[in-house]
């Protein structure tokens, strides 16, 4: 069996969350689906394959960027496990979208895991997860996953939560900016997932492509780009009362 992570991670929590699960099958090899300009149609999979599909929820949706790339995959009938993290608030119709992109692409989905990660801008949501506890968790989840893909003839139709028409795609209109010393070494020109920063100037963004996944702020070498913390706090304000309590990891098979 070849275990295979494919994941939508700017900053890096969506990843570990699909290694966390992957990891308890095997030796696995991973795919990043968030480099600009990569040839995504070159992956093709066959029966017997296992990927563990992971994206962000952005709004209760799968980024579009994320669709975008992880549907130009060829499954061929691989098995699939689809994981949406979520910054301790709701991942609403995100592991229905994901599941019906990927069936879509030819995958059989046999699970989905919903796992909590630390919020990629207001980190003070879910901040330091996934701790021990959840590792514990995702580990115990997928024994059940890897029970599951053991028995072919258990894969059957199971209930994935969300809504159809899925709600309205739109993300935290927040754009990173950049310090007027930023050395502009080009960094986060080259790992923008959308190509919203200017490649002639590193130190402008285009807002209107911008998807807020902070990927530029996560990676910058000389901590250059920001987001304005009166925005955050602002934003932080509206979500304190959806994202207050310890939310928890959930599979469905």
């Amino acid at each position: 069996m070849n275990v295979y992570t494919m994941y939508f991670s700017p900053t890096g929590g969506t990843r570990q969350a699909a290694r966390i699960l992957a990891e308890e099958l095997g030796t696995l090899q991973e795919m990043d689906f968030s480099l600009p300009g990569k040839d995504y149609g070159m992956y093709r999979f066959e029966p017997g394959d296992v990927c563990f599909v992971a994206v962000p929820s952005f709004g209760g949706r799968v980024p579009t960027a994320a669709l975008v790339n992880l549907t130009k995959v060829q499954a061929h009938g691989a098995a699939a496990v689809v994981v949406a993290a979520y910054g301790n608030r709701a991942y609403e119709d995100t592991l229905l979208e994901l599941r019906k992109a990927m069936e879509g692409c030819g995958f059989k989905v046999v699970a989905a895991v919903a796992a909590v990660t630390e919020h990629s801008i207001m980190s003070r949501y879910g901040k330091g997860r996934p701790d021990q506890e959840d590792k514990m968790a995702l580990k115990a989840m997928a024994a059940k996953i890897r029970e599951k893909l053991g028995k072919p003839q258990s894969w059957k139709d199971f209930f994935v939560p969300g809504r159809y028409p899925y709600k309205e795609y739109h993300t935290i209109p927040l754009v990173p900016e950049t310090d007027k010393d930023c050395r502009a070494c080009g960094l986060c020109v080259r790992r923008c997932p959308v190509g919203a920063i200017s490649k002639k100037d590193p130190r402008k963004t285009d807002d209107r492509r911008c998807i807020s996944c902070m990927r530029c702020v996560a990676i910058c070498p000389e901590h250059k780009k920001r987001v304005n913390k009166m925005l955050v706090f602002a934003a932080s304000m509206k979500l304190k009362k959806a994202c207050s309590g310890r939310k928890e990891n959930e599979l469905f098979l």
